[in-house]
């Protein structure tokens, strides 16, 4: 099938199948609704016989499409015989979904999935077929969003679904490399990147490192079926180990499998234990060689939980008991565990010298908040940040320069009318777009850094200007700008030459 995959990619686009053709056509809020997977909007915006509007009810809206128009919008003898669409009478189905994807640069790419698996809308995709090919989702486009996208050598997506990750890897990547457990993800991924008009990638089954033996990588990504369920119901989504262990083993044994400087990105859950430290649970699983970055983006209690995937599943549809059969099996999972909650967010390693010599840089933290995409420069910006508070002591610090970083702006906050604010924030517009309280000599300091002093002479000036004693302010400070520095608001100058 990918063979003939051009001759499908001319007619969609000649169709003006695209993301942006698609906006055209059904206008934002039907488009956005189908994001939703909602339907009836676009299918009042595609009662025309255009060749787009026949392919959005074909592949978007799976709708049958009469033979003539379908002939007149697709190749349909070589899609008939290829697999793509069933013919039945005079009537055309599709045989699968076809999304068409935005690439970074404004690509025209498609994602192949099975029907009824392009992922949204609050009810889940409503499949109970363990080996599903899911489409894109929020979870797949958050993960190609933290990705750093520094040109490698070679690329591993692990868990590859219907390709998306791999898709965009191959744009930066030289030899991409794709597993799935599930050997029918392996095909879907084989035709999203032949339609996408991408270069192959090499595709092996297996579960988690084990398809790939000892090859090592410089990018490393996956969307693990990292679901916390009792048993290993559905493949797509469910880890088939005990709690959170899969996304453990993974994290675990990535260290051995990253080349220097190499990243690996990760979506993960895992449990909150009473008694135990979500922090010094999810630090236990960084390999040795590798700093991390860990982001958890939401908690959710165990009963939240089940009911999230449970919908998913569709299994609130089914008879009640066995909801609440299978409602309680997952409570008797959780109890059994001493779980109260499960966390989500997102895990980061990078393979360093500085590491492997003992001396990581683990960053774990809770950001619910909203972050500006794509994240992957903010995630290197991060390492390379580390890279140089690591070999700054104080008296370094306070002799190097430093510029207050694009788009932070400064907001006093206090009572109107009163001489001085209560406190000042310093607040970021890009990236994970923090925001921190600072006093007000750390509010001086970064608004007079433009590069051209070092930082203990602007210190200097700063405690004449307070009739503060100059060595107990240089004693107190370094601390506050390595902060400052480490969360992004000030930015390291280079020396001269």
């Amino acid at each position: 099938m990918p063979g003939r995959s051009p001759r499908l990619r001319e007619a969609l686009l000649a169709a003006a199948f695209t993301a942006d053709g698609l906006l055209d056509l059904l206008g934002a809020p039907a488009y956005a609704a189908l994001a939703r997977s909602e339907t009836v909007p676009a299918l009042r915006a595609t009662r025309g016989d255009s060749p787009l509007e026949t392919l959005v009810r074909l592949f978007l809206l799976q709708h049958p499409v009469p033979y003539g128009r379908a002939r007149a919008a697709l190749p349909l003898a070589e899609c008939v015989e290829d697999g793509w669409v069933t013919r039945a009478g005079d009537e055309v189905r599709a045989a699968v979904d076809v999304r068409p994807y935005s690439g970074p640069e404004g690509q025209d790419w498609y994602i192949v999935s099975d029907l009824g698996c392009a992922v949204g809308g609050a009810g889940g995709i409503g499949s109970r077929e363990e080996g599903v090919v899911l489409g894109v989702g929020g979870a797949s486009t958050t993960l190609a969003g933290i990705t750093v996208r520094t040109p490698v050598a070679s690329a591993l997506d692990i868990g590859t679904g219907s390709g998306i990750q791999a898709l965009h890897a191959s744009q930066h990547a030289t030899r991409v490399t794709a597993t799935d457990l599930n050997p029918r993800a392996l095909d879907f991924t084989r035709l999203t990147l032949a339609l996408s008009g991408a270069a192959p990638a090499e595709l092996h089954q297996g579960s988690l490192y084990e398809p790939v033996g000892d090859e090592t990588y410089d990018l490393i990504v996956s969307n693990p079926p990292f679901v916390i369920s009792p048993g290993a119901r559905l493949t797509y989504r469910d880890g088939g180990m005990g709690g959170d262990d899969l996304c453990r083993t993974l994290v675990q044994q990535t260290g051995d499998r990253l080349n220097e400087g190499g990243y690996a990105h990760f979506l993960a859950n895992w449990q909150h234990i009473e008694g135990e430290e979500w922090q010094n649970r999810l630090s236990s699983w960084v390999p040795y060689g590798c700093d991390a970055w860990i982001v958890q983006r939401e908690v959710q209690d165990v009963t939240q939980y089940a009911e999230l995937w449970l919908r998913d599943s569709g299994d609130h549809r089914t008879d009640p008991a066995e909801y609440a059969a299978r409602y309680d099996a997952w409570l008797d999972e959780f109890e059994a565990r001493k779980t109260k909650g499960v966390g989500f967010g997102w895990i980061t390693l990078r393979k360093s010298a500085a590491a492997a010599a003992g001396h990581p840089s683990v960053v774990i933290e809770e950001w619910p908040h909203a972050v500006e995409q794509p994240l992957g420069p903010a995630v290197e910006a991060h390492f390379a940040r580390q890279d140089y508070l690591r070999e700054q002591d104080d008296a370094a610090l306070l002799a190097g320069h430093f510029t207050l970083a694009a788009e932070v702006v400064q907001e006093q906050v206090g009572l109107p009318g009163a001489e001085d604010p209560e406190h000042v924030v310093l607040r970021q517009n890009r990236g994970m777009r923090r925001a921190t309280k600072v006093d007000a000599v750390g509010a001086g300091f970064a608004g007079v850094c433009d590069g051209t002093l070092p930082a203990g002479r602007i210190l200097d000036a700063i405690a004449q200007l307070m009739n503060e004693d100059p060595v107990l302010l240089r004693d107190r400070t370094p601390q506050a700008i390595r902060l400052l520095v480490e969360e992004g608001f000030l930015e390291p100058v280079p020396p001269a030459g």
